[in-house]
């Protein structure tokens, strides 16, 4: 990617400095894309094709990029995501990953041990926030949510951040409220089907339901209906037992009113 960057603005006559004016970056920024010191985001790709008539050249790297930003079992569910007929999430540790703000992403990953290394850390950061759009996209996807009511009040990057990222998820409910539901899950519950740890669930645009889920031991993609059935009906639980999206928004605003 780096060595095209270079032959691109090369057969352009630019300097780095000239191409980082042309693609409003920073030409350290852009330098370290050439070098290959860092991983270009998705829209600097977009924005390079035009900006330094690479002609799609530049644009089918970006397949390539993504297996660079995304665990191997991960990158076909990114891939999926974005034409995706539904996508839904139980959280029992974490902001689901199309919600979360920068701040509270960048302190999910600065905390991780054993450490990534800042670069990592940008890495990751950047590849979160790059999926976010699927959101706002048209056709709009139907997006559920179930967030365990303690997500709320681990205050990952301090108080600041977690208030920052509940008045968010406030404001993609109310920005998205036709497509996007977001419940919460009371701490005080006396039964939970959930104990098993959290899912990601999806309805593909060819309508297969898949399911990935994320442990110690390694993450896996479920395709198979007679599994992934089972975990779509498990969800439909989760759903039923958790507060009204009503109710959630009124309980998501009062935490961040406390902060």
């Amino acid at each position: 990617m780096g060595e095209l960057l270079r032959i691109s603005r090369g057969r352009l006559e630019l300097t780095q400095k000239q191409a980082a004016d042309v693609l409003l970056v920073a030409e350290s920024t852009y330098g370290s894309y050439e070098r290959c010191e860092r991983i270009p985001p998705i829209d600097f790709l977009r924005d390079a094709d035009r900006g330094l008539d690479a002609r799609g050249a530049i644009i089918a790297c970006i397949e390539m990029m993504e297996e660079e930003k995304y665990p191997p079992e991960f990158v076909s569910w990114v891939r999926m995501e974005r034409k995706a007929l539904m996508i839904s999430a139980y959280e029992n540790m974490l902001i689901p990953g199309l919600l979360q703000t920068q701040a509270y992403a960048q302190a999910l990953h600065e905390g991780r041990r054993p450490a990534y290394t800042e670069g990592e850390v940008e890495r990751l950061v950047t590849a979160r926030l790059e999926r976010q759009p699927v959101l706002r996209r048209t056709p709009s996807p139907i997006v559920g949510y179930v967030i365990e009511e303690s997500v709320l009040e681990r205050n990952l990057g301090g108080e600041e951040a977690l208030r920052e990222q509940l008045m968010h998820i406030l404001e993609c409910i109310r920005a998205m409220r036709q497509h996007l539901t977001v419940q919460v899950m009371p701490t005080k519950r006396h039964t939970h089907p959930g104990t098993n740890g959290s899912l990601q669930l999806m309805c593909d645009e060819e309508g297969r339901n898949l399911v990935y889920v994320e442990a110690y031991g390694g993450s896996r993609l479920i395709h198979k209906p007679e599994e992934t059935n089972a975990l779509f009906d498990l969800f439909g639980i989760l759903r039923a037992q958790a507060l009204t999206p009503w109710e959630s928004e009124e309980l998501i605003e009062r935490k961040a009113g406390d902060l």
